[in-house]
């Protein structure tokens, strides 16, 4: 079979074509280029869409992945060469099902393909199923991997045996083991079942003698405690007779002791209302606490005004001390300018040195104008004796001003320190800030003097404040109190009715009480005449036991009964266990045949296996060598489709996982060309079709892979999907290779 052309709607392909060649296809696309989804469009083609795959953490199922981006329907068609005939098949949608809708014709005259639907089309074409098709020759993106499934098993085993491709191993091991579950699993097994319901049984038949001997025993019991309980019940009755008769004389004291209580407390509500109801008990404590407060405010007054008297005499003394009649009524400050100014009018002296100086100048001039006369200097000697007479008159009148003035300067400040009684001036300041600091001290004892007055003046509005409001509170229930000692008489008398009131309401509550809880008694019940064994209260709790007792051993027979009744009779459980116990050991027998099958199917599988894993693995290890060169030869394929490699000279082959990604990637594709050998019809061999399958080899190792599959494209078309441009550079001059490149 050979795909000539296909064209799809198909996830991000929208309504696009890929035209094929013969041998060996090079199909280069960048990421997200549409390469695995070509891939998977094929296989949709071939198969169809599994509907019944859904969406699951971490996976997209098909039908959902592939809707096409566009919104339109997933549809598509695929022309190929099947047995020398063109073929064209097409799938769209069948109402909400994607790929539901299916046609073949053939190409040139679009008649229909007789035999060929849309549920075996992949599989006539390709000559095997999906499941096979799948892990043989489509490879797709990171999944060269393979692994097993009962499809390929079979396949496998055809071609190693009988050629029967209807059963494989792993379906009838499968067979054989549901067998033995279905038979010996834990939960569902019919042997733990069967066992399960033997025990049953058995638990039943155990009961069910449990439940007779238990209503036998309870039957008895409940004999000899009837007989007791009515015994104690008489005893009971006698002590009632006799607990009446006390509670008659209890009842009857409790209302004397009521009525003596209610007159109590009428006498002491009438007493303490006889002028008008007092306030409550609050109100008075808080009102003897003012009172309280009131005669320490007595005290704190009485103190006062022997501090006031205190402190005017004192502000009396000083203040004769502070007067001065240098200083009439001058404030400290103003006596303080006054006596600096007269100390500094006495300090003061005459400024007579320019007089002084003046007059010498002037005698010094005259007698120089005589000697300059005398010398000739001047043009005449009398000039010179004129000049010297003004000069020394001049002088002569300066000298005496100044001694004047001097005599008068000394008299004022001898008259300003007569005055002060001072010495010196500094004696005039010292006078001064003496009358200060006297001034001073009598201030200080004024203003004392006028806190005390306030201080007096408060503590008496206080008094009288606290005196009317005491009064107004006691006048309502103690109109005749006047004064203090009244107020505290009343209050206190008022407080002491209001305790031996509340001490009786509490005595007349408790006596309500306690009548309240003694109903009037009903006439005495007569003695039944019986002496009890015990006291009252172990009498009713040996009757409540015993009543409880019975109880219970009614209960027990009921349930036992009720076992009894519900189990059915022991024939039928005897009968029943017979039954299951030859169930049981005709199933164990069954078990112990398809143990032996199985181990039977697995020794026969080991020599099956041992017949076509040779070949198989020869065939791996012939590629393998081809695409390592010549590095790994040996190819082992596990049961379970594991693969492992040996080098060519190694001791012990290689598990996948210990191999590098790209030699790992080589290693399982060996494998898949051995198997799409063995297991693919040759005659019109299907295409393979590899998604990126050299992705991770080296140049070195995508040479000889290559050169591999060119050589395998000359038997079958192979489509080789690369995100590369090394394939194609490759190959680019080899005859019989298909190159081209999608674009995103």
């Amino acid at each position: 079979m050979r795909i000539v052309r296909m064209k799809a709607s198909f996830g991000g392909l929208r309504n696009r074509e890929l035209a094929l060649g013969e041998g060996l296809n090079i199909i280069e696309a960048p990421n997200e280029g549409g390469k695995s989804t070509w891939s998977a469009f094929l296989r949709a083609m071939l198969y169809g869409v599994n509907t019944k795959e859904r969406d699951r953490q971490g996976y997209i199922a098909e039908k959902n992945r592939y809707q096409p981006w566009g919104g339109g329907p997933m549809e598509g068609s695929v022309e190929l060469i099947w047995q020398g005939q063109s073929i064209t098949l097409r799938r769209s949608a069948k109402g909400s099902t994607p790929f539901g809708q299916f046609e073949a014709v053939y190409t040139d005259t679009q008649e229909p393909v007789p035999g060929l639907t849309g549920a075996n089309a992949g599989e006539v074409l390709t000559g095997v199923p999906r499941e096979v098709f799948e892990r043989s020759a489509f490879v797709g993106q990171g999944g060269a991997a393979i692994d097993g499934a009962p499809a390929l098993e079979a396949r496998i085993a055809a071609l190693a045996s009988s050629g029967e491709e209807d059963v494989s191993y792993s379906q009838v091991e499968r067979r054989l083991r549901d067998w033995v579950n279905r038979r010996k699993h834990n939960k569902t097994g019919l042997i733990p079942r069967l066992e399960g319901e033997l025990a049953e049984i058995d638990a039943a038949l155990a009961r069910q003698a449990k439940a007779f001997r238990l209503s036998q025993e309870a039957k008895r019991e409940i004999d000899r405690l009837q007989a007791e309980h009515r015994l104690l019940e008489a005893e009971r009755d006698a002590h009632l007779a006799r607990a009446m008769a006390q509670r008659r004389e209890r009842w009857e004291a409790a209302q004397a002791a009521l009525a003596q209580a209610q007159g109590q407390v009428d006498n002491l509500e009438a007493e303490h209302t006889r002028h008008g109801p007092p306030p409550d008990r609050d109100t008075l404590k808080k009102a003897q606490e003012e009172l309280n407060a009131l005669n320490a405010l007595h005290t704190s007054r009485r103190l006062t005004e022997s501090q006031l008297e205190e402190a005017r005499a004192a502000e009396a003394e000083a203040e004769a001390a502070a007067e001065d009649p240098l200083f009439p009524e001058l404030t400290p400050d103003q006596a303080w300018q006054q006596a600096s100014e007269d100390a500094e009018a006495a300090e003061r002296t005459p400024r007579t040195g320019g007089l002084y100086a003046g007059g010498g100048i002037l005698l010094a001039a005259g007698a120089g104008a005589l000697v300059l006369g005398i010398a000739g200097v001047l043009p005449a000697l009398w000039m010179g004796l004129a000049l010297c007479g003004v000069g020394l008159a001049a002088g002569a009148a300066l000298l005496a001003a100044a001694g004047t003035a001097k005599k008068r300067a000394a008299a004022a400040a001898a008259e300003i320190l007569a005055r002060y009684e001072a010495e010196t001036p500094q004696d005039i300041l010292g006078r001064a800030n003496s009358y200060r600091e006297s001034r001073v001290v009598a201030e200080q004892a004024a203003k004392k003097r006028e806190e005390l007055e306030r201080t007096l003046s408060e503590l008496n509005q206080r008094d009288e404040a606290t005196r009317s409001r005491l009064l107004e509170l006691v006048h309502p229930f103690a109109p005749g109190v006047t004064d203090s000692f009244g107020v505290s008489a009343a209050l206190s008398r008022a407080l002491n009715l209001d305790e031996k009131l509340s001490t009786a309401r509490v005595r007349l509550e408790g006596a309500k009480k306690l009548a309240d809880s003694l109903p009037r008694p009903e006439d005495t019940a007569a003695d039944p005449g019986v002496e009890p064994r015990f006291d009252p209260a172990e009498t009713a709790a040996r009757l409540t036991a015993a009543e409880g007792e019975l109880s219970r051993l009614r209960g027990g027979l009921a349930m036992a009964q009720g076992e009894l009744n519900t189990l059915g009779a022991p024939e039928e459980f005897r009968a029943r266990r017979e039954a299951v116990t030859e169930e049981l050991e005709r199933r164990r027998a069954e078990y112990d045949a398809i143990a032996a099958a199985l181990a039977a199917l697995e020794g026969a599988h080991g020599q099956l296996q041992a017949r076509f894993s040779p070949a198989l693995n020869r065939r791996a290890g012939e590629l393998l060598s081809r695409l390592t060169g010549g590095k790994y030869d040996k190819v082992a394929l596990t049961q379970q489709f594991e693969a492992l490699a040996e080098e060519h000279d190694g001791l012990t082959p290689r598990r996948a996982l210990a191999l590098s990604q790209g030699t790992a990637d080589q290693l399982y594709l060996a494998v898949r060309l051995a198997v799409c050998g063995l297991v693919l019809p040759g005659d019109d061999p299907c295409p393979l079709v590899l998604d990126d399958a050299l992705a991770n080899f080296d140049d070195g190792r995508c040479a000889l892979a290559l050169a591999l599959l060119e050589e395998l494209g000359r038997e079958r078309q192979i489509l080789l999907f690369t995100c590369h441009t090394r394939e194609a550079a490759l190959l680019a001059e080899h005859p019989g290779v298909s190159i081209q490149t999608l674009q995103s």
